[in-house]
């Protein structure tokens, strides 16, 4: 893991590129060729730092603290000026998403009634259940501490991200709502979740050769899954080898190489959603680099 980097430097004339982005088995198997050199690029070098989505959200936010960063979607809007979207590199959810999870089985609209534990109010996971309900009250908990929180009495209910949708069952709990098909049936659209966002300051040579590497990566690892899956297996919070699979597999996939012009239009029908509904602030001016 390296340490902070706040602009890219210039040393013996190899750039060095700070990417960071989520300690999560799917991040793990994207960058798995950058991060383990199977990957290079010539006159670049890349540092990785791991840290929890909405922290990083947070850090663009404030200011552009790294060349690469993952982002939830929910948040471009309000980093939209120093970062561009990178085409490559995104996590959509094919009819499925983030979901709310409750220890008994309660009706959605029955969620407005009580209080929903959420993973961050930049998330995206979070601006899709206020889209399909702006009146649930919510209260942020770091989101690994959210099924915890639920079991223990804390919250009647949680909105899970990463890989509690594939193990929440375990604990007895039941699904309320999958955002994911929720969006799909109201839109016919795949569900953005998070992406790569590339400082723009950067300049469109370096975007280009970051793009390629990063799309790059992405290859390798699809090409070389077992190994790839190895590694990444270091991230898969209580997952079995089996379940980490089935995860990676459902947000690292062809669409991760390329959006598709459905999945570019979802991006936009999501944020420009968020905005006529007063969720999201800024105006969202979605750009692509590739």
């Amino acid at each position: 893991m390296s340490t902070e980097s706040s602009a890219p430097t210039v040393s013996n004339s190899v750039r060095e590129i700070s990417i960071a982005h989520s300690p999560d088995s799917d991040d793990a198997f994207m960058f798995y060729g950058l991060a383990t050199n199977k990957v290079r690029v010539p006159g670049y070098k890349f540092t990785h730092t791991l840290t929890d989505i909405e922290t990083l959200n947070r850090k663009a936010l404030n200011e552009a603290f790294y060349d690469v960063t993952a982002i939830s979607f929910h948040a471009y809007p309000y980093l939209q000026d120093n970062y561009a979207l990178m085409g490559c590199g995104g996590s959509v959810g094919e009819g499925y998403g983030p979901m709310v999870i409750a220890p008994r089985q309660i009706s959605p609209e029955h969620l407005r009634r009580i209080r929903v534990a959420v993973p961050g109010t930049l998330t995206t996971a979070y601006l899709a259940l206020k889209i399909f309900d702006p009146e649930i009250e919510t209260e942020v908990v770091p989101f690994d501490q959210i099924i915890p929180q639920v079991l223990a009495g804390k919250y009647e209910a949680g909105l899970i991200i990463h890989e509690g949708q594939l193990t929440y069952n375990r604990s007895g709990l039941h699904k309320i709502i999958d955002l994911g098909v929720w969006w799909r049936e109201t839109t016919k659209l795949v569900l953005p979740l998070g992406g790569n966002a590339i400082r723009r300051s950067l300049g469109s040579e370096a975007h280009r050769i970051i793009s390629k590497a990063l799309r790059d990566s992405i290859q390798h690892g699809l090409d070389h899954r077992e190994q790839a899956l190895e590694y990444a297996m270091q991230f898969a919070r209580d997952l079995d080898t089996g379940l980490a699979s089935r995860f990676v597999s459902m947000y690292v996939n062809e669409r991760t190489l390329d959006y598709g012009a459905d999945g570019r239009e979802a991006i936009r029908k999501l944020l420009e959603m968020g905005h006529e509904r007063g969720i999201i602030s800024m105006q969202p001016k979605v750009e692509f680099v590739d």
